[in-house]
């Protein structure tokens, strides 16, 4: 089975909202990570228990390739030797060809009740499906093609593997972090620029030691390695922009809290993120910018600016905001 790891998102700005408000308690946005056991050669036909671990990676929303780059005698690698570009095309195949059989079973299954019927629904269905049939077996992923809103509606049921966001995450060790000897991550970096997908470069066993070590340590350790931002933070905010997603904040003496949403989403579905009521009796938002607050130093004086807002249905989030949601539910 995968371990879930739960983490929180590192935003300096919550420290700020924090010395304003002096709340009881600060809640920072967390972030769920699933660890899927590593995949062998033939997994897409079930070596390894393959197929079970493909399945955990299609409920993720983004996939992190954790890919070897350093020499260790005492940790043996499966495949005999150190070779992270015949590492990351052997997964990359096994989730394409795990990717093409879903492809082809529906393909088996509509495309003569298409042609027979002659639905232009389903006709255009099989069209989209051969479309990224073709692709696959030139030896894409289905992400390095563009497809429409429509499209990726209809692909959506599908949990395509190569469809999802690819990082690379360039598994090193603690001297080779340190000292720039990046050999194995060059190799990497110059793969992955072929189809723009980001590398980062991280030490496992620096990152293990970080877990441990309270937020003031961790800054301490970090500059006497040289190191500017840990493994983990660089991962998230990576995460953050390939998903999508921003932050959005509620205040209070109680609580200051930070929200993960998607962009491109408007107030009541943020509203909802909190609470499903807040969202079905949504009234207005009271809405203020975190730049907005820092610069006039409290929220009287952001309102005496006039740069607090009341916000409808149909305003579109941002990052930064800080809101207050009026709702309304009968009982």
């Amino acid at each position: 089975d995968p371990n879930v790891g739960i983490v929180t998102v590192p935003d300096q700005r919550l420290i700020k909202l924090e010395e304003i408000y002096l709340p009881e308690e600060t809640k920072p946005a967390t972030y769920e990570f699933v660890d899927i056991a590593g995949i062998v050669k033939g997994a897409s036909v079930g070596e390894g228990l393959g197929n079970k671990f493909l399945s955990h990676i299609r409920e993720v929303d983004a996939v992190i390739h954790v890919v070897r780059c350093f020499e260790d005698k005492d940790i043996i690698h499966v495949e005999g030797n150190i070779d992270p570009i015949r590492d990351i095309e052997i997964i990359n195949l096994e989730l394409a060809m795990s990717d093409m059989e879903i492809v082809q079973n529906r393909l088996d299954k509509i495309t003569k009740k298409a042609q027979t019927s002659n639905d232009k629904v389903a006709l255009k269905e099989v069209d989209l499906l051969n479309r990224c049939k073709n692709i696959l077996v030139s030896g894409k992923a289905l992400r390095e093609e563009e497809f429409s809103e429509e499209e990726l509606e209809t692909l959506k049921v599908f949990n395509f593997i190569t469809l999802k966001p690819m990082i690379y995450l360039a598994n090193m060790t603690d001297a080779d972090l340190v000292t720039g000897n990046t050999t194995y991550l060059d190799q990497v970096k110059e793969y992955a620029s072929k189809t723009n997908e980001t590398v980062i470069p991280m030490c496992a066993k620096i990152e293990s030691e970080l877990v441990e070590l309270e937020d003031s340590e961790k800054k301490v350790f970090l500059s006497e390695l040289g190191i500017e931002e840990s493994g983990l933070d660089k991962l998230i905010s990576e995460t953050y922009r390939i998903l999508g997603l921003s932050t959005f904040f509620t205040v209070g003496s109680d609580e200051v809290r930070a929200w993960t949403f998607k962009q491109g989403m408007k107030a009541p579905e943020c509203a909802g993120i909190i609470h499903t009521d807040f969202q079905k009796g949504f009234i207005k938002a009271e809405v203020m910018s975190y730049n907005d607050l820092i610069e006039c130093g409290s929220e009287l004086k952001v309102k005496e600016a006039g740069k607090a807002r009341l916000e409808g249905k149909d305003y579109l989030m941002q990052d930064g905001d800080i809101c207050y949601f009026r709702f309304n539910v009968t009982k």
